[in-house]
């Protein structure tokens, strides 16, 4: 039977078992729209396209599925741009549909004409133009396909209005085969016998572990490896969440805003396995004094990042759940007691010594104050996501996930205003779980258009804003290397957040002493409503330790 490109793509969201999308109609894809009327997919209309695109990569995210956003033509699909980017660096499964002027207009500057598919190509792991309505069934399939296997990563496909009309009687396909396209999955045996032959000789082994590790779902392999071995762990950022927070092996984030400990313990190391991580700048700091007396163990789904940016001495690549597996096997066999006792004792003397710390007696709402009321009252189990900037390290230093997919952020793009919209994709995936966006003033105002959209739908979102009046991060990075000239990041004209939720539809809820922390956070989680919670905290406080930009991880500055 003959299907318009419309009711295929319909037939595409329902074969992909696609629950909600995320977007905002426009002329080019109203045909789509109006297939959408009568389904049974969720929409959710987001007030802006960008925050459409972020919405569909927390979904994807916080529940491990593929998430979708719809937009039109033009400037709807230039909108997503930056959400597209965002989940390429942090590599979210995602799928993009832009609308796209009739083809037979396509490169005559037509009305809301943009090339997205040029566009986007430095950006995604692919994308298409369809200009056969034959070729839709095989290129949506392809599309999910692509997003969601190997290194996951977002695909765009373009839709032309005149495609979406036509007819076609291709059958949706049941599987893909794409020729050069074969993600490996199981590591090579023999490379894991070495892997575990080396950390029986280790005596001051790390394990680094990154994103990959929430994506694969190995947490739990990762903490038999651990605990089997005695190895201490430290997480990346996108890593958080995938080693218990409050485990005694746990060194807390490494990296330019990461523990003492875990950046003493990675230049002092003799072995590190990093393990779905990718040797990133903000983690490695000076590259020619990172971990200079180890030897590098890397595990990755993706081959092109082996050696990427640091030299690896032996490299495995395959699926982290399934390498884990085969090592944790291989140890047991090899029946070899770990050699770390005298490697944990230092690493706790150093947690002593330098512990994350604030001034709790100053009288003013300190920022990690609030965060860590956060945690102790909701217990550690709510969806954490943040901005970017000092709320988001302060989230990462002292909100201690003890589950994956519970923090959800910017990492490799750190683009400000990711959270607010994150915070209502992982609430329409986890609509039994608190979710709470911890953000900057000048980051929340970003996307605070999308109070509507979580008034509209009734998604109980928590907004906890450390309100400094300040471009927070910038303003440090100009205090500690400008000579504390603060240019375009004093931001004191800032609407009055209490109002503007309550202008929204939304309940706004303000703390200026630190005894009112506590309360508010109470009265916000017990309240079944979208809460913008207004925290003064003192302007000038500042996210410790940092390595300086160039500088080695010994180089930290405490203060």
């Amino acid at each position: 039977m003959k299907r318009t490109g419309a009711e295929v793509f319909i037939e595409c969201l329902y074969n992909e078992k696609v629950e909600v999308i995320f977007g905002f109609p426009g002329g080019a894809v109203l045909q789509i729209y109006d297939e959408l009327f009568g389904s049974e997919i969720k929409h959710i209309l987001t007030r802006h396209e960008q925050a459409a695109a972020h919405a569909a990569d927390a979904y994807a995210r916080s529940t491990g599925k593929t998430g979708v956003c719809l937009v039109t033509s033009g400037p709807g699909a230039t909108n997503t741009v930056t959400g597209i980017a965002t989940a390429y660096m942090d590599s979210i499964p995602m799928v993009v549909f832009t609308g796209q002027v009739p083809t037979p207009m396509i490169g005559n500057d037509a009305f809301q004409e943009a090339d997205i598919v040029g566009i986007t190509r430095p950006v995604t792991k692919h994308n298409y133009l369809v200009k056969d309505v034959d070729d839709l069934p095989r290129v949506l399939k392809e599309a999910f396909y692509i997003a969601s296997t190997g290194r996951p990563g977002p695909v765009v496909v373009d839709l032309p209005k005149d495609i979406m009309s036509a007819k076609t009687d291709r059958p949706y396909p049941n599987k893909v085969q794409l020729k050069g396209y074969n993600p490996t999955y199981s590591g090579h045996l023999g490379q894991i016998k070495k892997v575990a032959q080396e950390i029986v000789k280790a005596k001051r082994p790390v394990l680094y572990t990154g994103g990959g590790v929430i994506i694969s779902g190995c947490h739990k392999e990762l903490l038999k490896l651990a605990e089997l071995t005695r190895i201490p762990v430290t997480n990346t950022l996108l890593g958080l969440g995938g080693f218990p927070g409050t485990n005694p092996l746990f060194l807390g984030m490494l990296g330019m805003h990461g523990t003492w400990y875990a950046n003493n313990a990675i230049t002092d190391s003799d072995l590190i396995i990093a393990i779905g991580a990718r040797f990133d700048d903000r983690v490695t700091g000076k590259i020619s004094e990172f971990a200079p007396h180890a030897k590098i163990i890397h595990i990755d789904i993706d081959p092109s990042s082996i050696s990427k940016n640091v030299k690896v001495d032996l490299p495995i690549v395959g699926d982290a759940k399934n390498v884990l597996a085969e090592l944790n096997k291989e140890l047991k066999q090899l029946k070899a007691p770990p050699q770390t006792r005298d490697w944990l004792t230092k690493i706790e003397q150093w947690k002593k010594e330098h512990p994350l710390k604030y001034n709790k007696k100053s009288g003013k709402i300190k920022p990690q104050f609030v965060v860590e009321e956060l945690y102790r009252i909701t217990k550690g189990e709510a969806i954490i996501t943040t901005e970017v900037g000092q709320n988001q390290m302060w989230a990462a230093q002292f909100y201690k996930f003890a589950n994956p997919r519970s923090f959800l952020s910017s990492g490799g793009l750190g683009t400000i205003g990711y959270g607010f919209p994150a915070a209502i994709g992982a609430q329409m995936g986890n609509p039994d779980r608190v979710v709470i966006d911890i953000a900057g003033d000048g980051s929340f105002q970003m996307n605070l258009q999308e109070l509507i959209t979580v008034v509209q739908y009734r998604l109980p979102v928590k907004v906890a804003i450390l309100n400094n009046r300040f471009l927070g991060m910038v303003r440090q990075w100009q205090q500690l290397f400008f000579n504390k000239r603060y240019s375009s990041t004093c931001i004191h004209c800032a609407p009055d957040f209490v109002k503007l939720a309550e202008a929204f539809g939304a309940v706004g809820l303000r703390a200026e002493k630190p005894e009112e922390v506590a309360p508010v956070i109470e009265q916000a989680l017990n309240t079944n409503k979208p809460v913008v919670m207004d925290f003064r905290v003192d302007p000038e406080e500042n996210v410790a330790p940092m390595v300086p930009a160039g500088g080695a991880l010994k180089d930290m500055i405490l203060v």
